[in-house]
């Protein structure tokens, strides 16, 4: 079993296009920046927004594709969802919004209630059966969305960034518990998120989207390893700068960039267009005043922030271009780094990674 994604679709004046398939028994991220189009695609693809062109495929049938006239509405799609903002009844018991998916499929009350308490014992809201959504918890409403998505037992589920809403320590408890559900689940199971933490550790596919239009897919390993934009460097902790080359001669060339130019080496395989070069932010060095050495690129730069992590802090500069330098807790006291002083990074060309985009 398999979705097949390939359509462009509207709200208002944002456009998107997007192509992927999500085979059944693993977990597909769609990941991406706020505003990059991901619950445009879940609405999609649960019906909720037609395509304009293109088609919506799962297991060989057609649920839309407006060049032929087929278009499958949203109850009848073999498709669970947990949206969001959850979207519970709030007029009906944590049970009887469980049940209103069999229930509107005709199943008898008795069966539709048995299967719905069974479903909310397995995760850890059975007692909660009677409540209100208005007095459950955001973990315990998390988990009657998630039952009453999964209860119909659907082909696809899709989960609309599903932890956004609680609060951190909710939050980790909770992704076991979805960790869990979709490993139980055998269809196609689709995460979106905003949250690279949660789409590295549910899912082991990505596929990356922004502004519309998706950038790259691939395993958490195969996007870290060759990030294809800043936002997928920034995901996973790399500096990228997309550029042309020109030749310097000794086997170095020059980035030419929007956000500014590095020297390079000179890749063998190089004939035009466009490079990506990948800077690791340990291998970038601050300094307070302008360096002497051989480093062949030397920036001046205003920190922006200095986030701390353990024994490191990464620090954001607003040089050209613009650089992430990961350093010890030791220099960010004796260089007095914090937002708005000025430094001076340096690297060698011999440090940065060109690849093809």
């Amino acid at each position: 079993m398999t979705l097949a994604v390939d359509l462009t679709t509207r709200r208002g004046t944002f456009a998107v296009e997007a192509g992927f398939e999500a085979p059944a028994g693993s977990t597909t991220a769609l990941l991406g920046p706020n505003g990059s189009g991901k619950s445009t695609i879940v609405s999609s693809i649960a019906g909720l927004v037609p395509p304009e062109v293109g088609t919506v495929v799962l297991d060989g049938t057609v649920l839309d594709g407006p060049a032929s006239g087929v278009y499958v509405p949203p109850e009848r799609r073999p498709i669970g969802v947990v949206f969001q903002d959850l979207l519970l009844f709030p007029h009906l018991s944590a049970l009887e919004n469980v049940a209103f998916p069999l229930r509107a499929r005709g199943v008898r009350r008795a069966e539709a209630n048995e299967r719905s308490d069974r479903l909310l014992r397995r995760l850890e809201v059975g007692e909660r059966a009677d409540a209100r959504p208005r007095d459950l918890s955001g973990g315990e409403a998390q988990r009657v969305a998630l039952a009453r998505a999964l209860v119909a037992e659907p082909s696809l589920l899709l989960l609309d960034e599903p932890l956004s809403a609680l609060d951190v320590g909710t939050r980790a408890r909770v992704r076991d518990v979805v960790r869990d559900e979709l490993e139980r689940f055998g269809g196609v199971r689709i995460l979106v998120t905003h949250d690279p933490v949660e789409a590295s550790t549910l899912a082991e596919r990505l596929v990356i989207l922004e502004n519309g239009r998706v950038t790259q897919i691939g395993t958490p390993e195969e996007i870290r390893s060759a990030p294809r934009s800043r936002y997928a460097a920034d995901l996973v902790g790399v500096n990228a700068v997309r550029g042309v080359l020109e030749p310097l001669g000794e086997g170095t060339g020059r980035l030419i960039a929007n956000e500014g130019e590095l020297v390079v080496p000179w890749p063998e395989w190089y004939e035009a267009g466009e490079v990506i070069a990948l800077v690791r932010p340990v291998d970038v060095t601050l300094w307070p005043h302008r360096p002497e050495g051989s480093a062949r690129n030397v920036l001046r730069g205003r920190v922006t922030s200095v986030a701390v992590d353990g024994e490191r802090a990464r620090v954001r500069l607003a040089s050209t271009p613009p650089l992430v330098a990961e350093v010890t807790l030791g220099s960010v006291e004796r260089l007095g780094l914090r937002a708005g002083t000025d430094v001076w990074a340096s690297f060698k060309a011999v440090e940065v990674e060109l690849l093809r985009p």
